[in-house]
């Protein structure tokens, strides 16, 4: 019933429809007017729209079946070129087992035979590099050498090793093919002795992979080749031809140290500690190599303000020795730092290293870590030195405690007659001593700096100096970087006239890190307080900043008198400079009488310092209480 009602329905819509023609007419063409019309207006934007759609999808599908078939001829290439060069390894092992046995070897290896090292075929069309090795091998079914029970034919069969590569094929994995190859009849006792290779690290663990060139020119034929060592760091060498003193062996890896033989007698080292191997009749040599990754020293060479100092000469040596009677060190080199400064010296092996400074122009007045540096396998060190011009002769102090820790702020005083001076360890020194030349920041217009040079004073102007309050602002010091610390103004000479009064001589001082902000203070920080002596500290607030200026007022109460200032100093230490050294230069030869003194150690005195030497270094070692 339900579907027969939903057709009845159907029906009269249907007789509807076509009971009112000339209205259903008019009805289509209505309709059919409004579409074209739409049409008319929308088609445009609609097309281009639709260009741009199948446009992307075209680009897609394309590049798709652009890649997948990319990928399958690279496939079809490959397995092409793989079955190429695993013809080429089975053809060459085939030619290999055909040969006689006793020329199964490689020219200049061990066992030598006329088999080349390495040699270049073609193949279906492509060039690949053979490459063969050749090894006897000691089977432990008949004994060892050397070992229960011995085996005096040791060299019981060869194993061939066939590596194919292929240069032009992208990345082809290699193909590779061993064999072993045995004699006819029973192998038979020669005269020939061993060759076992140890290679291991730092800490004795063994080196798998490391290439071992074994070169030896007094055979004939002479023997020249290299090999690996095994997972346990040992190549094993079985038949080898008796030769004294003449297997130059060579022990090296990729970012690693190298180690190697050297021949007795030579030319700067005729007495090696490892020299060249010998191997004897029915015995086993065992020679032994520690190789282990390489490390860096970075060495950046600054002044005291922390400015790259160029082109700094150096000397570095290292502890080991490849001989002895005389010694000979494995490692001595001399260099020099860059337009920076600076030097990275790479591919050092383990070893401790002695610094010393050869140039001709600077001395070193302080270092960042000790002279002599101990370097660990694949570690980076960096090292820093402080320089001033030569000025000779020059004593750098180090104190420190019991323990080699650096000891800051400790006194270290250096006299002898007609010399006395102390200076704080791990503290500096700028200074001025020249205004000449417009030499300052800026000054009031009544301080003479030109006349004469090396000092300023009031302004002598027709017959009398100027009694009114004069100033003059220093240049910019930069201390290199932020984290500094001022510690006094110091000023010569301190004393000044009695008749120019008591405020004749006074400071003030403005730190920051901009260059461009300068609020000069006195000891409390604001600008109404002056220094007026050299023992007043510099206040803690201008602390911890890179630039630094002082402020000199200059005032008279005598118009005949004139103070006067022919150098400024600034007491301060910095994170470039070193902690616990004082140094000294501009010493005349002779002996001097060293104290140092901190609070908490007992005063160290040493009246017997010679100074001797253009420079010297002194340790001081102090005690504590």
């Amino acid at each position: 019933m339900t579907n027969f009602r939903l057709q009845t329905t159907h029906c009269s819509s249907m007789n509807t429809l076509y009971s009112s023609p000339r209205a259903s007419l008019f009805s289509l063409e209505n309709s059919s007017s409004r579409y074209e019309k739409l049409l008319r207006r929308g088609s445009a934007g609609f097309t281009l729209l639709e260009t741009i759609i199948s446009l992307g999808i075209f680009v897609i599908f394309s590049s798709g079946i652009y890649l997948a078939y990319s990928t399958i001829i690279e496939a079809l290439t490959r397995s092409k070129a793989y079955s190429a060069s695993v013809f080429a390894a089975q053809n060459e092992a085939e030619a290999i087992r055909n040969m006689s046995y006793e020329n199964i070897g490689v020219v200049g290896g061990l066992p030598s035979g006329l088999l080349a090292a390495e040699k270049s075929v073609s193949y279906g069309g492509y060039s690949f590099v053979v490459k063969t090795t050749v090894r006897n091998i000691d089977d432990p079914f008949d004994g060892t050498i050397g070992g229960s029970p011995n085996d005096t034919a040791p060299a019981d069969y060869k194993l061939v090793e066939v590596k194919v590569e292929c240069p032009g094929c992208g990345n082809l994995t290699p193909y590779q093919l061993t064999t072993a190859v045995a004699p006819k009849n029973l192998e038979g006792a020669t005269g020939n002795g061993a060759l076992f290779i140890n290679v291991f690290d730092a800490s004795g663990q063994a080196i798998a992979g490391a290439t071992v060139a074994i070169v030896n020119n007094a055979l004939n034929p002479a023997v020249n080749f290299s090999d690996t060592t095994n997972s346990s760091g040992v190549l094993q060498l079985v038949d080898v031809a008796t030769s004294t003193s003449a297997y130059e062996i060579t022990v090296s890896k990729n970012g690693y140290s190298t180690e190697k033989t050297y021949p007795l007698g030579g030319a700067g080292n005729p007495n090696p500690v490892k020299p060249h191997a010998t191997v004897a009749s029915q015995q086993v040599t065992t020679i032994s190599f520690a190789v282990d990754r390489t490390g860096t020293i970075n060495l950046k060479t600054t002044d005291k303000m922390c400015q790259a100092v160029a082109g700094i000469d150096f000397e570095q040596k290292g502890t080991k020795l490849i001989g002895t009677d005389p010694d000979t060190l494995k490692y001595s080199a001399t260099s020099t730092t860059d337009s920076n400064g600076q030097k990275a010296i790479g591919g050092l092996e383990w070893d401790t290293y002695v610094f010393s400074n050869k140039d001709a122009d600077y001395d070193l007045s302080g270092y960042s870590s000790p002279l002599s540096v101990a370097l660990n396998p694949e570690a980076s060190i960096d090292a820093s030195w402080i320089v001033e011009p030569k000025n000779p002769r020059a004593l750098l102090v180090s104190v420190k405690d019991g323990n080699g820790a650096a000891i800051s702020d400790a006194a270290v005083k250096l006299e002898k007659t007609g010399y006395s001076r102390t200076i704080l360890s791990g503290r500096r020194f700028f200074s001025q001593t020249d205004w000449s030349g417009g030499n300052y920041a800026a000054q009031s217009g009544k301080v003479e700096a030109d006349n004469p040079a090396g000092e300023i004073k009031l302004q002598f102007s027709g017959s009398a100096y100027a009694t009114s309050t004069e100033w003059l602002i220093s240049p910019t010091f930069d201390v290199g970087v932020a984290s500094s610390v001022f510690y006094n103004l110091e000023w010569q000479p301190e004393n000044q006239p009695p008749e120019t009064g008591s405020d004749n001589v006074r400071f003030q001082v403005a730190a920051n890190n901009d260059g461009n902000s300068w609020n000069f203070t006195g000891p409390d920080g604001t600008e109404n307080t002056y220094y007026d002596s050299t023992s007043t500290p510099i206040g803690a607030a201008l602390n911890n900043s890179r630039y630094f200026r002082y402020k000199t007022f200059l005032k008279t109460a005598n118009e005949n008198f004139t103070p006067s200032i022919n150098d400024v100093s600034v007491n301060f230490s910095s994170s470039c400079l070193p902690s616990g050294q004082a140094f000294f230069n501009g010493l005349s030869s002779g002996t001097y009488t060293l104290t140092v003194s901190k609070s908490g150690f007992q005063t160290l005195t040493d009246a017997a310092v010679s100074v001797s030497q253009n420079w010297q270094e002194y340790n001081a070692i102090l005690t504590p209480q």
